[in-house]
């Protein structure tokens, strides 16, 4: 079995407006992931939401015969997603824990991660760092150390394992804060492998709206 945990039980205070409720190419944000993970082939969708999203955007209307559930969200990321875990039965069932915010995923990435997960144990979806890096103080000044880039994957989301794995590595983790999952894995020594799957930007602050835009845009032109 297959199953998607869709986060999105966020505030949304950096963005300044609810991203996953905003308008994209006919839809809700929250609702290109339900419809990708449906078209992936995923068995079953739950998403962490607040009751009052889950009536507004109406995400099982994007899943075709999927079927979708919801779940009440935590205090932490990493507390939503073991609230998404409560819903899938038993341990060896895969797992694709997927941030509401990133709507540009599509079906072939997320097959793409499932098939690295099932090769390697784990695994994410990722990209490498181009820009230069820097660390800058408080003030926003930069520091004289250098960064080094080469090495440097910045990390998204699906991230996929075992239910039962990422079970344990959650709950070990509890005292922690835990960005993401492959942090709370890696505590439990497991190396998942990165995947890049093209496109795949999270929807944080107004511009990246736009820019998500024109890729979808994009691609209804190519189709």
């Amino acid at each position: 079995m297959f199953c998607a945990v869709i986060v999105a039980a966020g505030h949304s205070r950096r963005a300044g407006f609810d991203k996953l409720a905003a308008p994209l190419s006919g839809l809700p944000v929250l609702c290109h992931s339900v419809r990708a993970f449906a078209q992936a082939g995923t068995d079953r969708i739950i998403i962490v939401c607040p009751q009052a999203r889950w009536d507004e955007l109406r995400p099982w209307e994007s899943a075709g015969a999927v079927p979708v559930q919801r779940a009440d969200g935590g205090e932490r990321r990493q507390d939503s997603v073991l609230s998404g875990l409560c819903e899938v039965a038993g341990d060896e069932a895969w797992v694709a824990v997927h941030d509401g915010a990133r709507p540009l995923v599509t079906a072939e990435g997320i097959r793409a991660c499932l098939a690295a997960a099932q090769q390697c144990g784990a695994a994410a979806c990722a990209h490498p760092v181009v820009d230069t890096l820097k660390r800058a103080d408080a003030e926003g000044c930069c520091l004289p150390e250098q960064v080094e880039r080469a090495g440097m994957w910045g990390m998204e989301t699906p991230q996929i394992c075992r239910a039962g794995m990422l079970r344990q590595a959650l709950q070990a983790t509890r005292g922690n804060e835990c960005t993401d999952e492959v942090t709370a894995l890696q505590r439990l020594g497991v190396h998942p492998k990165l995947v890049q799957v093209g496109m795949n930007l999270k929807i944080t602050l107004p511009h990246d709206l736009e820019l998500a835009q024109a890729w979808c845009s994009r691609r209804e032109l190519r189709s």
